[in-house]
């Protein structure tokens, strides 16, 4: 599976942090991890929490990438952001129960984690709790097991309504403000992940004219 990481600008300082325990965690399961920054507070793209949805919504419609790990502060603007896209589903994670649940029952492909809501002594512990509950073993078993079929219909129930509820991402990347689209893919390293993984031509083509 490829992961993407995405971090928000008042939490940059922290990416380094959080690469190393998605990568610790993820890595020796046999999983990719891709950082797309921000990568410091002072890298020239900055990335606000709607721009993360944006990112987000790109590199899961465009196969980039199967799961994207994202946040800021308290978690909630990015993971609003990354639900307005076509095709995300983003759960609000803060602990390791949360993210077993969220994958056990809700089996989504991205999670938004608070950086700066009680990120204090040994959060880079959590953070490898939370990403071994995501990610090692299989994912959408429901929980408890005896409700997993009727999770799973729900599940499917409602990826039917947000496809019926939003446009399709190419529709989204050719009528979002185009400098806001611009400034969610200007990152240092977003060419280099983006095209040499991106399946859909229609969406790389189309990124490919603003970058």
């Amino acid at each position: 599976m490829k992961i993407a990481l995405i971090t928000e600008n008042s939490q940059a300082a922290k990416n380094g942090t959080i690469h190393a325990a998605l990568s610790a965690v993820a890595e020796p399961l046999g999983h990719e991890v891709f950082n797309y920054g921000m990568y410091s507070a002072e890298d020239k793209a900055s990335l606000t929490y709607v721009m993360n949805g944006l990112l987000t919504g790109i590199l899961l419609n465009s196969g980039a990438a199967d799961f994207v790990v994202t946040g800021c502060g308290t978690g909630m603007g990015s993971m609003l952001a990354c639900n307005a896209m076509p095709g995300v589903f983003c759960g609000l994670v803060i602990d390791p129960t949360d993210a077993f649940l969220f994958a056990q029952i809700n089996d989504g492909n991205a999670i938004s984690m608070p950086y700066a809501k009680g990120f204090g002594w040994a959060a880079e512990l959590n953070l490898q709790d939370v990403y071994r509950k995501l990610f090692d073993g299989e994912r959408g078993l429901g929980y408890p097991k005896e409700r997993a079929e009727i999770m799973a219909r729900n599940r499917g129930i409602l990826k039917s309504l947000k496809a019926a509820t939003c446009h399709d991402m190419l529709t989204v990347l050719k009528t979002v403000d185009q400098d806001l689209l611009k400034a969610a893919v200007a990152g240092e390293r977003f060419q280099d992940y983006f095209f040499a993984n991106a399946k859909d031509q229609a969406i790389a083509d189309y990124i490919r004219t603003v970058v």
